[in-house]
């Protein structure tokens, strides 16, 4: 386990590439300069000394000085002392809808990214509860376990796209089943799974999966993200809308929000059905929903102790600024005599 103490100093990483950007102007320059003067022999025999390769390298090391320099003001720090602590919460999973449709504009930004805002807003205001995350569309797949490492579950959460899984489609079921395998026996708690998606689900199985899940302790909750009026699907490149999706007459498809599937579902799971267009109404009705629930103890590892390591990347930055020092554009007398690159063959 780590942490990083002070992330505002990754912008000094944007140093690298102004430094790239300098060095091929001046190359480009000097080439340009160097034609006008004279030609390649002439050239070579009035500056026999000059060494590209060793300007590139000195680029390069330069530029691992800067980021060993700006990792150190981060300061970065890793666990070293693990403990079992004891705490009261509920088990949550959250199933998140990646299928093409959710990236519909018809919620903005669009429904996958209002999801995540969701997923995001609901895990900031937990107390001491786990949670773990699926992905799902024609398929679904494990892209967290149980956890009580809220700042993993919300890395894990801002990776999620529409093409992390091929098979396309939207079967809740597979969710749901695959779910019911998230819950710890041995660690019995509360178990609620809280499915986010439009409702478009193409499998039919969901409810009587949903009824499955209830009887063994599974609460489900869903919540629809979408608009009832819906809106075409496009087909983006680098950010730019290309064209819609077609469907195999050539018309635009339109993809709508479907509240009564989701509704059914959460009826068949003893749950509840709740509207996503606002964010702060689904947090308010999921806090309640939880402060609701008897909490249950279970034991937790968690890091107590954690150590500074920026010494580390202090000294690595020091050594390339030194190191860059003796890479001279010109060859020094000792670096010649050394012959490191071959120059003198």
């Amino acid at each position: 386990m780590y942490q990083l103490e002070e992330k505002i100093w990754f912008w000094l990483l944007g140093v690298i590439p102004v430094i790239w950007l300098l060095f091929l102007v001046l190359q480009f320059w000097k080439y340009k300069a160097q034609n006008k003067f004279a030609d390649k022999k002439l050239l070579k025999r009035l500056s026999p000394n000059a060494s590209l390769f060793k300007s590139v390298l000195k680029i390069i090391v330069l530029s691992l000085a800067f980021a060993c320099l700006a990792i150190a003001l981060v300061n970065p720090k890793i666990g070293t002392k693990l403990e079992t602590v004891k705490r009261e919460g509920v088990d949550i999973v959250f199933a998140i809808d990646v299928s093409k449709s959710m990236l519909a504009e018809d919620i903005a930004p669009n429904r996958l990214e209002k999801s995540k805002q969701l997923v995001t807003q609901i895990i900031n205001n937990l107390a001491s509860d786990r949670v773990g995350i699926i992905a799902y569309a024609g398929k679904a797949f494990p892209q967290l376990p149980i956890t009580t490492d809220y700042a993993s579950a919300k890395m894990f959460l801002q990776s999620m796209n529409t093409d992390m899984l091929s098979s396309q489609g939207t079967a809740i079921n597979e969710a749901i089943e695959l779910a019911k395998t998230y819950f710890d026996d041995e660690q019995q708690t509360n178990r609620v799974l809280i499915i986010i998606s439009d409702g478009e689900d193409h499998s039919e199985q969901a409810a009587s999966v949903a009824e499955e899940a209830s009887d063994e302790g599974i609460r489900i909750f869903t919540i629809g993200v979408g608009d009832a009026k819906g809106g075409p699907i496009p087909e983006k490149r680098n950010g730019i809308v290309l064209n819609y999706k077609k469907d195999s007459q050539g018309e635009t498809v339109i993809t709508r929000l479907n509240e009564e599937t989701l509704k059914n579902i959460a009826d068949a799971a003893n749950g509840a059905y709740i509207n996503g267009k606002n964010t702060n109404d689904v947090v308010e009705n999921i806090r309640e929903i939880l402060n609701g629930m008897d909490k249950t103890e279970f034991e937790a590892k968690q890091f107590a102790d954690f150590k500074d390591q920026f010494q580390w990347f202090l000294g690595f930055g020091v050594f390339f600024l030194l190191l860059d020092v003796f890479l001279l554009e010109r060859k020094t007398a000792w670096l010649k005599k050394l012959n490191l690159f071959n120059e003198n063959l």
